[in-house]
């Protein structure tokens, strides 16, 4: 035993008592269930606490650094205000572009095993998308399947789950449907030994029912979602961690709409591992794999080894990290110059007055 019972099935464990014990006593583990409005709800070992996260974690956190479903958290305070002093080491932590903020990373979920990446069958699967997902999982560390669902609304679910395989090198797809029960059993195979798994995917994929399907009951509340355009009322509106009476931990998302690159280089060679190994027949080491002599990869696209569409998404993928690399220097050195004002102030202020 690790740690108190309710903690070890909240995947608890003796690396994290150990991070624990780094901290001053006093504090009380727990595992973020869910992050609203700037309250995040912990699951304790004597129940559930809504806390806010204290003012040096706010300070101190570094960006995408606050607490976020997955997380877990030393809370300390007292009853009546609870706060989450510290969030301790990610294991794995998916991350993207911040939609809504320039040169921002926002956490989707942490500390998970294996992320599902959904997409429904009931329209051609859209590979892009799907590449795009699988270099975000990469980098975060987590273990991505493609789930490709409503299979039973499919016209040729297995010509589609091939032209999945073949832009998604190394990564399982498994084929389901919540109506047949297909695929379903290889799912729940994620949760064994108590895995954390997590759904992502646009809206209309199913996640939620695909939830109720592990679970066995309906967990999750679901409304018909136009798939054609993804439109209508979700009914998941926030990350949730959901503890599943069949043993393991799920976390249901609401869909995706912008999947934004972040700092996903690694990510990106791992999604497109079959550029990678091309590119090491490349003449230059630095080859971008756009017009230039000796490129093994363009020279793979000419002899049909390689489709057309995967290089353009591969370069359409590294395009957007250089920019948000970018855009990440700009905003350091917009930082050091604020802080070198700063200090200039307060150098100013001590010749004038004598005294800090």
């Amino acid at each position: 035993m690790t740690g108190p019972e309710p903690l070890v099935a909240l995947g608890y464990t003796s690396q994290l008592a150990a991070l624990v014990a780094e901290h001053e006593e006093g504090l009380i583990p727990g595992r973020v269930f869910r992050s609203d409005r700037g309250f995040v709800f912990v699951i304790t070992a004597s129940g559930t606490v809504v806390a806010k996260p204290a003012t040096r974690l706010i300070k101190s956190a570094d960006d995408g650094g606050l607490p976020v479903v997955g997380d877990w958290v030393l809370l300390g305070g007292d009853e009546s205000e609870p706060l989450a002093e510290y969030v301790l080491s990610r294991t794995t932590a998916i991350a993207r572009r911040d939609p809504g903020r320039a040169a921002r990373v926002q956490v989707l979920a942490a500390n998970v095993d294996t992320v599902l990446i959904t997409h429904p069958l009931a329209d051609v699967p859209n590979l892009s998308r799907i590449e795009r997902e699988l270099a975000l999982v990469w980098d975060s560390g987590a273990r991505p399947v493609v789930v490709l669902t409503k299979a039973d609304l499919a016209e040729d679910a297995e010509a589609a789950r091939e032209s999945v395989i073949l832009a998604a090198p190394g990564v399982e797809v498994l084929v389901t449907s919540t109506v047949t029960g297909e695929g379903i059993e290889e799912i729940r195979a994620y949760l064994e030994g108590g895995d954390t798994i997590v759904l992502i995917g646009p809206s209309g994929s199913g996640k939620s029912t695909l939830v109720n399907a592990l679970a066995g009951e309906d967990l999750q509340d679901t409304r018909e979602v136009r798939v054609s355009d993804g439109r209508g009322r979700h009914t998941t509106v926030s990350r949730e961690l959901i503890q599943l009476p069949c043993g393991g931990l799920v976390i249901d998302t609401p869909g995706l709409r912008a999947v934004g690159m972040w700092d996903s280089a690694e990510g990106i060679d791992q999604a497109f591992s079959d550029i990678a190994e091309l590119a090491q027949g490349c003449r230059f080491r630095d080859c971008r794999h756009s017009g230039e002599p000796g490129c093994a990869v363009e020279e793979a696209v000419e002899a049909g080894v390689l489709p057309r569409r995967r290089l353009e998404s591969y370069r359409e993928l590294q395009a957007e990290v250089r920019h948000v690399t970018g855009e990440i220097d700009v905003r350091a050195r917009l930082e050091r110059k604020r802080e070198d004002k700063i200090m200039a102030r307060t150098i100013k202020r001590f010749y004038k007055e004598g005294k800090p």
